[in-house]
């Protein structure tokens, strides 16, 4: 059966429409993007879709916060805080952690069309986040060698960053430009998300071009099936496999856009190996009930990511036994997996089903004329990362504070909430911490950035103390510190 049988049985032979007016690299183009698309499998996406919007909207399954045991915190446990941490230090040390890092987005909501991890918040270094995570691995990866007594350059921690189609190759070029901001490049690893077409609402595949299929990335949680893909057209390893011949065991994945991400966070590590987790979220506390976050709680008894539209008022505000809300669990995308967890994920994956994001998609209409409607016409689908919170076997989740671990980068340049200049604020108040806890202080209107090299979470800031800073500025050492007494 040739490909546009395939569409035609598949109710889809709309997108062959003007085949005949085609050159030949066009139906070349075409005919490539329709093979990689498995359109059975784009018209089960849609039709699981549209019953698991229903079964939500009317589903009667109860929604209770998390239970005690399932979770603990980094505020009331901190006495098994630097037991944790060293548990992780141990892992690092072994060569048993990977790190996956999501960062298929633009920065469009920011004024840039350039990967969001090549941003510049306005820190006085002007690094940007792809450069304060790779030094923060480098930084962690000195910290576990000195813990284990190891010789140096011997612990290596993996970073498999996935890109999207639009991103990938300025992602690749980023970094080498970079030189892969002191890590070596064989221990960067760039893969890439997957993507599904995009849909009317009633499951036909709309056309972006005559020759093109109107395409989206297949949201966060493609992170799993991405993960099984070969790396590049070119490289028939995968992300498992490379993972598997590294001898890799745990796995920490987060979201590119949190200036504060603790990457390859020990005590998040630690704290999930000793509690045999085969999968575990960080959490923050909701700074209030009306937050608009979803919530780690259960649902029907199992875990989840529950969104703010779906619990009522009451459960919002809800109090436990210690006055604490009791929907506080605030997801930020920030993950724990075994490798045997995420091997697992391919036996349940087809039960999943995808999320509709009702959108303004432009399209080619039924006389070849380019349309851009003014309302949402269309779906794109999307899985979301926490979509197997409920098919894992043994879920932790760990609270820390907000103000240490999360400062998200969404919206616009002077928004006022979660915009550069709150993540450089956020960044910068945390980099006086550190030094206060070392002894020293700061005079007043006084900045200093601290380069992850220099500290990963405060750490090795020990000399510092008694000395008073009077002059703002950026540091790549602790000797450099001197200059701004």
């Amino acid at each position: 059966m040739t490909i546009q049988e395939q569409f035609s049985v598949a109710g889809q032979a709309q997108v062959f429409r003007w085949w005949d007016e085609l050159s030949e690299s066009q139906q070349s183009q075409l005919q490539a993007q329709a093979e990689a698309l498995n359109v059975e499998r784009v018209n089960k996406i849609f039709t699981k879709a549209i019953s698991a919007e229903s079964e939500t909207s009317s589903s009667t399954a109860p929604i209770e916060p998390l239970p005690k045991d399932a979770s603990d915190s980094v505020i009331s446990s901190a006495a098994k805080v630097a037991e944790w941490n060293n548990a992780g230090l141990d892992a690092i040390a072994r060569g048993h952690v990977g790190v996956l890092l999501m960062a298929g987005g633009q920065g469009t909501r920011l004024g840039s069309s350039a990967p969001k991890g090549c941003y510049d918040i306005g820190l006085p270094s002007h690094k940007s986040l792809f450069q304060y995570q790779a030094e923060r691995i480098a930084r962690l990866q000195t910290v576990a060698e000195a813990h284990a007594a190891k010789s140096a350059n011997s612990v290596v921690i993996p970073w498999f960053v996935m890109t999207s189609g639009p991103t990938r190759k300025d992602t690749e070029d980023f970094f080498k430009k970079n030189k892969y901001f002191g890590l070596k490049s064989e221990n960067v690893i760039f893969f890439e998300q997957g993507v599904l077409p995009c849909l009317t609402n009633d499951g036909k595949i709309l056309l972006d071009k005559k020759d093109k299929i109107a395409v989206a990335p297949d949201g966060n949680g493609g992170l799993y099936a991405a993960t099984r893909s070969k790396l590049s057209s070119t490289d028939s390893r995968t992300v498992l496999s490379d993972l598997e011949s590294r001898g890799i065991k745990y796995i920490h994945a987060y979201c590119v856009d949190n200036c504060l991400v603790r990457v390859a966070d020990p005590v998040f590590l630690g704290y999930s190996i000793q509690k045999q987790a085969d999968c575990a979220a960080k959490v923050v506390p909701k700074a209030s009930p009306t937050e608009s976050v979803g919530v780690v709680a259960l649902r029907g008894s199992k875990y989840n990511v529950v969104e703010y539209s779906e619990i009522t008022k009451e459960q919002a505000e809800l109090r436990d036994a210690s006055g604490e809300l009791a929907f506080r669990a605030g997801n930020i995308a920030n993950h724990f997996y075994t490798i045997d967890f995420l091997k697992r994920v391919e036996s349940f994956e087809k039960d999943l089903a995808f999320h509709i994001a009702r959108k303004k998609i432009p399209f080619i209409d039924e006389t070849g004329a380019e349309v851009k409607p003014s309302k949402p016409n269309g779906m794109k689908l999307e899985m979301f990362v926490f979509d197997v919170f409920p098919y894992t076997q043994n879920f932790s989740v760990l609270e820390v504070e907000r103000s240490e671990e999360f400062s998200p980068l969404k919206n616009a340049p002077g928004t006022g909430s979660d915009d550069p200049g709150t993540s450089r604020r956020d960044l910068l108040a945390q980099h006086k911490r550190f030094l206060e806890a070392a002894g020293a202080t700061l005079a007043d209107g006084v900045e200093i950035e601290l380069a992850p090299l220099v500290t990963y979470a405060g750490e090795g800031l020990e000399s510092m103390k008694g000395k008073k800073y009077t002059k703002s500025g950026q540091v790549e050492s602790v000797e450099e510190l001197d200059a701004l007494v």
